[in-house]
């Protein structure tokens, strides 16, 4: 573990984002940062900046957002349930997520993806519905 003194320990961002397990490298973490979609306390940081316990982080990984409470430092990537137990994600983010996932999963509930691919005569009738506008 880094620390810049005795009285505060830190690790840059980063490299607690990647041992934290938000991003698989730390070159991802990195971009995501230089990109905007971490920031701490309000405030957009540089991926050198230094995280100590106890403060709020917004992070945006895809369609996924986080707000969290840092409650732990490290510099090494650790197994998952280690990784857990280095923040505190909120309730409401935790229901937001969840939302948000039942309605990804609603969306594609109608779809089903066809078992093999279409032969020959499928894909005639395929290409002749294609041509309706032709008429």
């Amino acid at each position: 573990m880094s620390e810049l003194s005795p009285l505060a320990p830190s690790v840059r961002l980063d490299i607690w984002l990647w041992a934290a397990r938000f991003f698989k490298t730390r070159n991802l973490a990195k971009q995501a940062i230089e990109t905007g979609k971490v920031s701490v306390a309000g405030q957009r940081p540089k991926s050198s900046r230094a995280v100590r316990v106890g403060e709020q982080l917004l992070v945006d990984r895809g369609e996924e957002h986080f707000e969290i409470q840092v409650l732990g430092l490290s510099d090494q990537r650790g197994p998952a349930p280690v990784a857990q137990q280095l923040y505190a994600e909120s309730e409401a983010s935790k229901a937001r997520r969840a939302e948000q996932r039942a309605l990804r999963i609603a969306a594609r509930d109608g779809y089903q993806a066809p078992e093999h691919k279409p032969d020959k005569r499928a894909r005639r009738l395929i290409r002749a519905l294609g041509d309706l506008d032709a008429l």
